[in-house]
């Protein structure tokens, strides 16, 4: 177990210590493997619930990107609909575009959804579900457009899915926290649509690290230094300069009048401090940010439904995203 200069253990809550334990066993050494092996490691390693949590209904579909010239590809989503919801409902409820986490390179639309039916129950909310293109074959900015694009054609089919476009909530953890956090940039910058509320679980936000916990917890609390550094190697464009975008790295971005912020850090996490940055750069430019970094966990943790300090952590956002949605 990973310690602290005094040689404590910094993980000290029994739950999650063990299942670091388990996390890090033959945990993928990404940085050593090419994508598609890596894709099928994670593949692999992922467990579903033996009971789903039931929601008011699931579809999967597709966005046609060239409805909106963004490519002549489809996006794979999938529907999420609260109980009591329905198509063309008089009482339209919020939407919320979920981008999924996995580095920019793996993850689907299976990997994370538990955490989106619980999203979709505690919050009442129809949840979209976006498997976006994958790098390195698609690299920035094809993930963000796809986000983008997919939040197009939810606040366009408003009726038809039952949701009030008014209501829109974009939201990704790690990889995914990125793309919600550049695409509230993107959609203020190009007319729309308008974001009502943004939730942003440990993003990776800058591609050149600088805090302190990039060293701390570098090694040792399943994803690394090293792994994070790979993700922004297959994303980042080819042969790029590093030059910041507000549309790649958020915190470059002038963030004055972006949407309400949730967002939560894990505090043994090489993206804690990146995230504390981001928090602190919203406040500065007038942005409200409820931000909270959770003791004695790791990155991945608030998407594993089986932690106690997850579960909490997911009633601790839901509480303030009805806030902000209702």
């Amino acid at each position: 177990m990973p310690t602290d200069e005094r040689n404590e253990p910094m993980i000290t809550d029994p739950e999650v210590a063990a299942l670091l334990a388990l996390v890090e066993e033959g945990y993928p050494q990404v940085e050593t493997m090419d994508a598609v092996d890596v894709r099928a490691a994670f593949k692999a390693r992922q467990k579903r619930p033996a009971e789903p949590v039931e929601v008011g209904g699931v579809e999967n579909t597709v966005v046609p990107a060239a409805e909106y010239g963004a490519g002549d590809h489809e996006i794979p989503v999938r529907v999420y609909r609260p109980v009591g919801s329905a198509p063309g409902s008089p009482e339209p409820v919020p939407v919320v575009v979920f981008a999924h986490g996995g580095g920019f390179v793996f993850g689907d639309l299976d990997s994370h959804d538990d955490f989106c039916r619980r999203m979709c129950r505690g919050l009442g909310a129809v949840v979209v579900a976006v498997h976006y293109r994958l790098s390195p074959e698609h690299r920035y900015p094809a993930a963000l457009h796809d986000v983008h694009t997919v939040a197009r054609w939810v606040t366009d089919r408003a009726d038809e899915l039952g949701v009030d476009p008014s209501r829109l909530m974009l939201a990704g953890d790690s990889a995914g926290g990125n793309l919600a956090a550049c695409a509230a940039v993107l959609a203020r910058d190009t007319g729309g649509p308008a974001v009502r509320a943004q939730l942003l679980i440990y993003p990776m936000t800058v591609p050149e690290h600088r805090g302190d916990s990039y060293r701390r917890f570098g090694e040792g609390y399943a994803n690394t230094a090293a792994a994070t550094d790979w993700y922004w190697e297959q994303y980042l464009p080819a042969g790029s300069s590093g030059e910041p975008s507000p549309y790649l790295s958020p915190v470059t971005a002038d963030l004055a009048g972006l949407a309400p912020v949730v967002m939560i850090s894990a505090e043994c996490d090489p993206l804690h401090d990146d995230a504390e940055v981001y928090a602190g750069a919203l406040e500065r430019a007038g942005v409200q940010c409820w931000y909270r970094s959770y003791p004695s966990t790791f990155h991945g943790f608030a998407t594993n439904s089986a932690l106690s300090v997850a579960r909490q952590a997911q009633e601790d956002m839901w509480e303030q995203l009805r806030a902000l949605l209702y």
